[in-house]
């Protein structure tokens, strides 16, 4: 197969003599650029890289103090399996595609070339390692490898897998005094660091990936992470609030937690089982920082980081609370916003930037960086040239869920719930330079028609008219 790589330059020495002798031309090659993907599950962007100081990951901040942080970085839909599914592929979801946490790439968009089967085409051994698509045999052939720890590795103490076989998901959190390798998580950084020992020794390009379970509920992790924090010091939200002004189009049941022991079935949480829930979250990302470092850390030790590019990606944001919410499935910030880090050898170092991202532009910035043609299927666009230091020209992302599409334009957020002829019948609409915490809806407020009209076009024109006439992808693909 014909390879081509960003990294892999031809330095071309010419020496000519000043009597016009022949020239001698000398070339070298450097090695292609490896490509290791971290891909954590519901992870929001709370972490000191990103001014917050109450979640402790000491590794993942020092990953962000050699990438380029983006700042406001939106996954292009807030569920897992849609969410990887897309960005895997750089193709927006549509009204008929990529709609849920079950997507499966193989059903929803076969045609398209999915990132890691680009990248096996082109001479890259590709690992799949833990979640990385919601299923695990989707995709199955840009593989080399799959591999997954059992998901009753979730917990470690008998009675709670015993629970979880006996109950729909099994309880909702876990602090036990055991090892780090005894959640699957501990056992997937395992598998990566031996996958990197390997690579170490075979020197083939890769594009190796860390699928990382947690934060996802439930919320399990060694104590020792539980004992980084204070449930005292815990707070409830700012946000904790369901203004009258919001549409309630926009809020859910979060069934996703209540399906879990000991969680009511309806109606607001108690303020104690709330902050617990707060507390699991901060253990368990505490937790995965540790397994996430000790990959770092063995890339390094091996000689390998000067020449692997090193991308991390929660899938979307999370809901503690905010507007009373819990999981995801909406499209308040919360949901949408996501940290996204790329470390680019001798190119980052740290740099932040505000710029608009989306998470199908993850799929072209990685092609740019290693030097492979893009599929004319993939819808992102890379953002290399603000890793270069360039201001970027485009300040808008879309996101959607179910009915509702969100159009991201500056600090602007607004957003249209529209029936199957792309009709809207609820808006959204709120101003961030203003009301950061999204509780004052200016959608339906007259003075605000103007923009309103305005965001609504712009919505229909970027997010292209598949989505707003209800086209099914069937009859494109």
């Amino acid at each position: 197969m014909k390879r081509c790589f960003y990294h892999s330059l031809l330095i071309v020495l010419l020496s000519v003599s000043c009597k016009g002798q022949q020239k001698e031309v000398q070339k070298i090659e450097s090695e292609p650029l490896n490509i290791l993907m971290i891909a954590v599950d519901d992870l929001r962007p709370e972490l000191n890289i990103y001014g917050a100081s109450h979640i402790k990951s000491p590794n993942l901040d020092k990953l962000g103090s050699e990438s380029m942080v983006f700042e406001r970085a939106y996954c292009n839909i807030p569920v897992c399996g849609a969410s990887r599914a897309s960005i895997l592929t750089g193709v927006r979801p549509t009204r008929n595609r990529f709609i849920n946490a079950f997507t499966k790439k193989d059903e929803d968009y076969p045609k398209a070339v999915s990132l890691p089967m680009l990248l096996k085409q082109n001479g890259y051994r590709t690992v799949s390692n833990g979640k990385i698509y919601h299923h695990k045999t989707d995709d199955a052939d840009a593989w080399d490898e799959i591999w997954q720890a059992d998901r009753l590795w979730d917990y470690a103490l008998e009675e709670s897998q015993e629970t979880r076989r006996n109950t729909h998901r099994g309880l909702p959190f876990e602090s036990a005094d055991v090892h780090d390798s005894v959640y699957r998580d501990g056992k997937l950084a395992l598998k990566v660091i031996g996958d990197l020992k390997k690579f170490k020794r075979s020197e083939e390009p890769f594009f190796l990936t860390m699928g990382v379970a947690k934060p996802h509920l439930p919320f399990t992790a060694p104590t020792k992470y539980w004992n980084l924090y204070n449930r005292e010091e815990i707070e409830l939200p700012e946000s904790y609030i369901r203004p009258i002004s919001t549409p309630t189009k926009a809020f859910h049941k979060f069934g996703e937690l209540r399906n879990y022991e000991g969680i009511p079935k309806e109606g607001h949480l108690p303020e104690a089982l709330a902050k617990e829930l707060i507390h699991g979250y901060y253990a368990a990302v505490s937790y995965i920082d540790a397994q996430i470092g000790l990959v770092l850390d063995e890339l390094d030790k091996l000689g390998m980081a000067e020449n692997t590019i090193v991308v991390l990606w929660g899938d979307h944001g999370w809901f503690l609370g905010d507007h009373q919410l819990w999981c995801k499935h909406s499209t308040f910030e919360k949901a949408l916003r996501t940290p996204l880090f790329i470390k680019v050898p001798h190119k980052t170092k740290g740099q932040k930037t505000k710029a608009i991202t989306e998470y199908v532009d993850v799929y072209p910035t990685l092609c740019e960086l290693i030097g492979i043609a893009v599929p004319n299927t993939v819808e992102g666009r890379s953002v290399v040239s603000i890793i270069n230091g360039e201001e970027s020209d485009k300040n808008w992302a879309v996101s959607k869920f179910k009915d509702a599409v969100t159009l991201i334009k500056g600090d602007l957020f607004y957003t249209e719930w529209t029936d199957d002829k792309g009709i809207a019948y609820e808006r959204m609409l709120f101003d961030h330079s203003k009301d950061p915490l999204e509780l004052d809806n200016l959608a339906e407020k007259a003075t605000y028609q103007e923009t309103v009209a305005q965001l609504a076009k712009e919505l229909r024109e970027k997010w292209g008219k598949d989505f707003l006439s209800g086209k099914a992808e069937s009859e494109k693909n």
